[in-house]
């Protein structure tokens, strides 16, 4: 289907806003994007980025507009977990079949090259251009240096907010009568650090994993990079016993990680440089709708639907409302009022589904990736999804490796939960996990 040349207006030049600009450069219309911050491929990286986990979703809307290739090669893939517990040798969860990987790459590396390609399509990017209002009826953008000070006014057709969790475009849409908008901190922040490579550029750590430290209350990750070095990044409360308020010395972060985290501890002079230098951040699960002006103003990625951090899936569900929003396109054509109808409708469920389940993750990762019986349980699923591999899939695959909606995800999710409940609570089910009576319960359950 083709389209009528427009004139669109991006704001935000992040992931999202930037590969939304290739999409729609293909359509042959005109695309200008604006950020407030400076080109990223000019500026050192603050120290703010949990390395990004690619998956399925991500993956394809990437190879929709034949970029794929391209940005494997910046990346890392990953097929399993490596858990280190305190006192035991770490030991491996596969994510998923063989061949299944989440891919480690850098938020900074992927944006930097997004919009590489983006000029390489013919898309105009004006940085350190401040949009403060936008005329949601006009499409009309007003940018100036100053909130008070001067602005420059400039007409589109269309405006699409990729300006994240904060964003300024979906700020002029609360004001609209019955907009409805949440936003929830969780009292967990983030703070980034780095375990540099070995002197001879080689890994520290296994290369192809997901390293988790989990720790209850706090957890510690860490992913590669093609450097030889991990981006490393520390969950913990803001406030509390364990927390990043009761580090407050050097000798106290040392302390601290020699603690809790034995076997990193040769990088302890590293960790606690990074540790004093980076900000913390905090982390926010925002929901709002409608996404959508008549058809003049959408709202993609954060800016509709941010979500914490657990599932991997940020950049991911933002990548897959652009492949959905491309699907309409091609449907509609030039009706952008129904494009802009169906994609709020489809979307929304499915991003609410996805910020559940990504809290949800956080509870798992951080306490019971170290609980024996959590670990049974995933032991018994995993054994009888490998028997039965059409009448289970485990929630984390149906998310990572498919692209089946969220909320059917998160539906079947509970569902299984249910009957997982129930089996472990058989009658010394440590002793009977990989038997016949178990597997049986759980196939009449499955029935029902």
């Amino acid at each position: 289907m083709t389209q009528t040349k427009k004139n669109i207006a991006i704001i935000g030049s992040g992931l999202v806003g930037s590969l939304l600009a290739i999409y729609l450069k293909k359509y042959g219309h005109t695309i200008t994007v604006f950020d407030r911050r400076p080109d990223i491929r000019l500026v050192e990286f603050s120290g703010r980025s949990i390395n990004l986990a690619m998956s399925n979703r991500g993956w394809k809307a990437l190879r929709e507009v034949g970029i794929d290739t391209e940005i494997r090669k910046i990346g890392i893939p990953l097929d399993k977990r490596a858990i280190h517990v305190i006192g035991k040798p770490e030991y491996f969860q596969k994510y998923g079949k063989d061949g299944e990987a989440i891919w480690s790459i850098s938020r900074g590396v992927l944006n930097k090259k997004m919009i590489d390609l983006a000029e390489q399509a013919g898309v105009e990017f004006r940085f350190e251009e401040k949009v403060w209002d936008v005329d949601l009826p006009k499409a009309q953008v007003f940018t100036g240096e100053t909130e008070k000070g001067e602005w420059t006014a400039y007409d589109f057709d269309l405006v699409f907010g990729c300006d994240g969790a904060f964003s300024r475009v979906r700020h002029k849409m609360q004001r609209r009568s019955r907009f409805d908008y949440s936003q929830d901190f969780i009292d967990v922040g983030y703070k980034e650090l780095t375990i540099p490579p070995n002197e001879d550029g080689s890994y520290k750590l296994d290369k192809n994993s997901f390293h988790i430290w989990p720790r209850g209350q706090f957890m510690f990750i860490a992913m590669p990079n093609l450097d030889g070095s991990f981006t490393c990044t520390l969950f913990m409360p803001f406030e509390g016993e364990v927390s990043f308020d009761s580090i407050r010395t050097k000798e106290d972060a040392i302390q601290f990680f020699s603690n809790y985290f034995p076997n990193v501890r040769k990088d302890i002079e590293n960790l606690t440089h990074d540790f004093f230098k980076n900000p913390t951040s905090a982390m926010v699960t925002m929901k709002c709708f409608p996404w959508t002006y008549w058809d003049k103003v959408a709202l993609v990625g954060d800016s509709a639907h941010a979500i914490v951090p657990f599932y991997g899936q940020g950049m991911n569900a933002g990548f897959e409302d652009i492949y959905e929003l491309n699907d309409l396109i091609r449907t509609y054509g030039d009706d952008w009022e129904t494009i802009f109808k169906n994609y709020q409708e489809k979307r929304k469920p499915n991003a609410d589904a996805i910020a559940e389940l990504s809290y949800r993750n956080f509870m798992e990762m951080s306490s019971k990736t170290a609980d024996p019986l959590f670990l049974l349980q995933k032991k018994i699923e995993k054994r009888f999804a490998e028997k039965h591999p059409e009448k289970w899939i485990p929630a984390y695959s149906r998310v990572t490796f498919s692209d089946r909606p969220y909320a059917e995800a998160l539906a079947e999710g509970d569902f299984q939960e249910k009957i997982m409940k129930e089996v472990m609570a058989i009658p010394n089910i440590d002793a009977i996990w990989d038997s016949l009576e178990v597997e049986d319960k759980i196939l009449e359950a499955l029935k029902d």
